[in-house]
């Protein structure tokens, strides 16, 4: 067991990363109770997987337990389904110091934290992280909302859990794809401020991936260090916060571009934008040349995506994609930041990006696509 705290004064909140913690989950839970029932909100696939045990082990702590299940996938992000979560935890007599259980992967995470931030002007919910990317980092730092036909995560709130409880053992329940998307934000970090930690990452990726848990619980640890003490200076990302959104610029144009659809999974998207935010450093003469191939080379043998020649079917031309960058929360007076690297573990904000760079570096990879 590893214990990560997020220190934010009155509203931190402890990290638990270990083996087995659903089964333990009503010990910990138990503390933030004033009565001993509880609402859980998860997605039809980690329901199947994770739900009993869950029960079981709230169960052991003698707390009651309503659920409700939501379809799986990044579409279920969006004001239709969470007006039903909402009404749902009404109908369930929520109040406002019950706790709400988000039992899933990011996009639970981020709906159910939302609708916890505007049920009656805000209760507590708790982070149940079912996969890797989510453990890494959706779960943590308070970001919770919903998509728009505009962009992701549009709509939103800052709102932190009371606690994350980020059990290992259901790592194991992941498809190979759902994980290695989910290594994308785990390397990410890496690559924005810890080159010990990407080094770490290239000796041990393949045994993280092959199902290493003592490996597992060190880079989930690492990479939950590293958001929470980012957080901690920078909680609603006025500044330095930003900083954990390498990738992201491009990443969430993909998405849009692909519809949120399992042609490109989040985490596959980082890979991809962190390679293109990597590309053009080193095209602005920000990074040395040798850097993006280092980057690529280790996705590469991670089995990740690394170019837009890896996402099937067509995509827009480079005007519309960025277009769509353009959407990007980061846009500050219309200008649109990006987050690019001086060196593998050292990151950096600017705003100073021509958009002839950024232009000839879509239409490069998008002609390498077409070839």
């Amino acid at each position: 067991m590893k214990i990560v705290k997020v220190d934010l004064k009155t509203r931190s909140y402890d990290i638990h990363i270990g083996p087995d913690l659903l089964i333990e989950s009503g010990a910990y839970i138990a503390p933030l109770l004033r009565r001993a029932r509880v609402a859980v909100v998860t997605d039809s696939n980690v329901a199947e997987l994770h739900l009993a045990a869950l029960r079981t082990g709230l169960s052991a702590a003698n707390i009651e337990m309503v659920a409700l299940t939501l379809p799986a996938g990044e579409r279920t992000k969006n004001w239709q389904v969470l007006g039903q979560t909402v009404e749902w935890l009404l109908d369930q007599k929520i109040e406002r110091n019950d706790i709400v259980i988000a039992l899933g992967g990011g996009v639970i995470g981020d709906l159910v934290g939302f609708a916890a931030a505007i049920l009656r002007r805000g209760v507590q919910f708790v982070q149940i992280p079912t996969s890797l990317l989510a453990q890494v980092d959706s779960s943590v730092g308070g970001k919770t909302g919903i998509n728009a036909p505009q962009g992701k995560n549009l709509i939103g709130s800052f709102h932190q859990p009371a606690m994350v409880l980020a059990d290992i053992t259901v790592l194991e329940t992941l498809k190979q794809r759902d994980f290695i998307a989910g290594y994308g934000e785990v390397v990410k970090y890496g690559l924005l401020g810890d080159w010990e930690f990407f080094n770490w990452l290239e000796r041990n990726g393949a045994a993280l991936a092959a199902g290493d848990q003592t490996a597992r619980i060190t880079a989930v640890k690492r990479a939950c260090e590293m958001k929470a003490a980012i957080v901690e200076r920078d909680e609603t990302e006025q500044g330095e916060r930003a900083l954990l959104n390498l990738g992201h610029t491009f990443c969430h144009a993909l998405e849009a571009a692909t519809g949120y659809s399992d042609r490109l999974l989040h985490g596959e998207g980082v890979a991809i934008g962190c390679a293109l935010a990597f590309e053009l450093s080193a095209r602005l003469g920000l990074c040395a040349q040798e850097d993006p191939s280092r980057v690529r080379a280790h996705l590469k043998a991670m089995n990740m995506k690394t170019d837009l020649a890896d996402i099937d079917g067509d995509l827009p031309d480079a005007a519309a994609l960025l277009a769509l960058m353009g959407q990007d929360k980061k846009v500050v007076d219309g200008q649109l930041n990006f987050i690019l690297a001086s060196a593998i573990g050292t990151s950096l904000i600017t705003s100073d990006v021509p958009k002839e760079s950024v232009l000839g570096l879509l239409e490069d990879a998008l002609r390498h696509k077409n070839q």
